[in-house]
């Protein structure tokens, strides 16, 4: 019976292009879903023999710690830096842009008590 392995909605093509290939490499036997004409139905990646499952996903799980490893590397490299960093860095641009938004959030959900009075 067949055993969803990979959920293809949201996933980048590259991605799933190399998921397709490593699947194929190893000769495990799959097949894919398309989303439908209106994009309603299920994209995904399907094992055709659930007895492969646990060897299929042993292989997706280390190609995804693979490709986060770099990811993180890519990130590093260009500079990015996280909210942390940016926060330890500069205080000053991100604690009153931080409270702005929390000012914001709070007068939006207040309104309605506000008005109704």
């Amino acid at each position: 019976m067949a055993k969803l392995l990979f959920n293809l909605r949201q996933v980048p093509e590259d991605e799933a292009d190399e998921v397709r290939e490593l699947l194929t490499a190893h000769g495990v036997d799959w097949y894919e879903t398309a989303p439908g004409l209106w994009g309603l139905g299920a994209p995904a990646l399907w094992l055709r023999d659930a007895d492969d499952y646990p060897r299929a996903r042993g292989l997706l799980d280390g190609y995804q710690q693979a490709r986060r490893d770099r990811a993180r590397e890519d990130r590093s490299a260009h500079g990015d830096e996280t909210f942390l960093e940016l926060l330890q860095r500069r205080p000053g641009y991100v604690l009153p842009r931080l409270a702005a938004i929390v000012a914001i959030v709070a007068l939006v959900l207040a309104l309605p008590w506000l008005l109704l009075r």
